[in-house]
């Protein structure tokens, strides 16, 4: 194969000299070894990672001219020009600075606007990463935000798009209280509970509870406002408020409820919360937003905490068994949730004393016992028995 300057390269064996050299006379009549030709080798330890920490770092360039033929006459070209590294790097070479330039000075001229609007004279005294629950109508859900106290007022701002999510006077919180709340599987938060009015009751996630709870207190000192760090916490949701009229809450709080199977749906847990009333017993669905389990305190058996097989990841909890109902026709609800030994003995208190059934050793009501049998198993008191009862012969 002929070379740019005329002559003819030789095999991989022999010396390579360049024209330059040739023509100089630097080489002549000197015996040069050749050098090694370079191949390509693998280096086995690499993984994924260390490519894409190379490639951030120090750059890929690619400089390619593709022709692709067929049967010998050209009919696509390709050119490529690229390079990919990280933006560092990119810039640090002098690659879309200008592009660096202007979405630096947008976002300059945009800052402002996605700050907070403030009343005359507010100051902001704290600022973290907060959520707020919002319920209203079908939509329930935790609004991510940043929460902001100052001098006036504590809300929670979105940035993008820019929109006010939460906002209260300082003159206007009467209440402050903290509830330390678990999740279904076993993660335990505190949340804020800020108690506005008696009808009003605002839930609040904030990264820093702490410090946003000392600045609340320090401020309200500082206006000579009380604040009630034991608050009575009504319900969230507007829909239980108008379905409890009339009744006085004794009991609440979040559970799981094991929705009996219906139809081809097969047994489900669903979560809502648990409350107990001076009439009631009943279960909230936060997804369907209605009552999917209620029963009149007279037709409460008894209660019982154990521990089953909850399938999945989930496996062995405790669960909170209620019976409910006359027998035989009494039946048994499942929930799973926090204090469910607390729950047990305030369901317990309602149905009367209880006490094992000699037979399948189930709690169940005394009287119940004595007079209707084991709800469970189906055991008769010989008490409960009719006079009338005829007698075994022997």
């Amino acid at each position: 194969m002929a070379g740019s300057d005329g002559c003819r390269m030789g095999s991989s064996r022999q010396p390579v000299v360049d024209s330059h050299h040739r023509r100089s006379g630097f080489l002549q009549g000197e015996r040069v070894e050749a050098k090694p030709v370079l191949l390509p080798s693998r280096y086995r330890k690499a993984t994924l990672v260390d490519l894409l920490d190379r490639v951030l770092e120090k750059g890929l360039v690619i400089n390619a001219d593709i022709i692709i033929s067929l049967a010998g006459i050209p009919l696509l070209g390709v050119n490529l020009r690229a390079a990919l590294a990280g933006m560092e790097t990119m810039l640090k070479y002098g690659l879309m600075r200008e592009w660096d330039e202007r979405t630096r000075e947008w976002e300059r001229k945009h800052i402002k606007e996605r700050e907070p609007p403030l009343l005359a004279e507010e100051e902001i005294l704290l600022r973290m990463y907060g959520a707020h629950w919002h319920s209203k109508g079908i939509y329930r859900a935790w609004q991510p935000g940043y929460l902001y106290l100052t001098n006036k007022r504590l809300f929670l701002f979105r940035r993008e798009p820019g929109q006010m999510l939460f906002e209260a006077a300082l003159e206007k919180v009467k209440g402050l209280a903290i509830k330390r709340e678990s999740h279904f599987m076993g993660i335990e938060r505190e949340m804020i509970y800020l108690a506005l009015n008696p009808k009003r009751l605002a839930y609040l996630y904030a990264e820093r509870r702490k410090e946003l709870l000392e600045a609340i207190r320090g401020r309200m000192k500082v206006l000579g406002l009380p604040l009630n760090e034991n608050p009575v916490l009504s319900p969230l949701d507007a829909e239980i408020d108008r379905l409890i009229v009339g009744d006085e809450i004794t009991a609440e709080a979040k559970m799981w409820y094991q929705l009996p199977a219906s139809g081809i749906r097969g047994e489900s847990w669903r979560r809502g919360r648990l409350y107990l009333t001076n009439k009631r017993l009943f279960w909230w669905c936060n997804e369907d937003c209605k009552i999917l389990f209620e029963v009149p305190r007279r037709e409460i058996g008894w209660a019982k905490v154990e521990t089953r097989d909850l399938g999945g990841a989930i496996k062995e909890r405790p669960v909170l068994c209620l019976s409910y109902g006359s027998p035989p026709s009494a039946k048994t609800a499942l929930f799973v949730g926090d204090d469910l030994t607390e729950w047990e003995k305030a369901i317990n208190h309602i149905g009367g004393e209880v006490e094992p059934c000699p037979c399948c050793e189930r709690l169940a009501p005394t009287k119940q016992l004595l007079k209707g049998g084991c709800p469970s198993c189906g055991w008769v008191s010989p008490c409960g028995r009719g006079e009338n009862e005829a007698q075994p012969p022997w």
